[in-house]
């Protein structure tokens, strides 16, 4: 289901509800680029990340396939003071130049790629020798108590909790990948393997372009 118009409000509103998650994401990324470092944020939604990859000193660039998340996240970060080049495009095709970026974001949307490969290889052309990328994602085996923990900090209504467990149940834990999985993508790509890291129900996959 494409992420437009009032799916894409819908997703922003309950996404910006607990923003602690895109703090934490973005310290640990600002501890692997020093400042003035260039990040490209792939899939970066409303764009919530990329504002505080931004307010940590970092030159951030925002790449998202849903012109109602460009829209979102460009306004966002003029409304936080900070500046993001938000452009409109496909992962797997990205309108950069080689060796354009010092680290790639994403979190929460690898499992929703067409072409997981695709999207790997191109992220490993844009980055510099020696850059690196962190994708965050839902884990397969994530059990169901530790969802429902995740949904109930998310502080959503009645209804929304309701929908949003049921979104993890039927949609997102079977698009969601397993760790051999995982391994298996990353080691058909350009990259040639990963170290993959459990992060509460999903997991961190690093990639290094050596």
């Amino acid at each position: 289901m494409p992420m437009e118009d009032v799916i894409a409000t819908w997703y922003a509103k309950n996404t910006g509800r607990d923003r602690r998650r895109f703090e934490t994401v973005a310290r640990a990324v600002a501890q692997r680029v020093p400042l003035g470092g260039r990040v490209l944020e792939v899939a970066p939604g409303p764009g919530y990340l990329a504002i505080e990859l931004a307010k940590s000193g970092r030159e951030v660039t925002a790449l998202d396939i849903s012109q109602s998340f460009v829209a979102m996240a460009r306004e966002n970060a003029r409304r936080a003071g900070v500046v993001v080049d938000v452009r409109h495009g496909n992962v797997a095709a990205m309108p950069f130049a080689d060796a354009s970026f010092d680290f790639v974001v994403c979190v929460a949307a690898f499992k929703n790629f067409a072409d997981p490969i695709g999207a790997l290889d191109e992220i490993h052309r844009v980055l510099n020798a020696g850059g690196q990328a962190s994708i965050y994602d839902l884990r397969k085996d994530a059990a169901r108590e530790d969802i429902e923990t995740e949904v109930r900090d998310m502080h959503l209504s009645a209804l929304n909790a309701q929908l949003t467990r049921f979104t993890f149940r039927f949609v997102l834990l079977k698009r969601a990948y397993t760790r051999g999985a995982l391994e298996r993508l990353a080691g058909q790509s350009r990259f040639g393997g990963c170290d993959i890291a459990a992060d509460g129900i999903g997991f961190e996959l690093r990639l290094t372009k050596l």
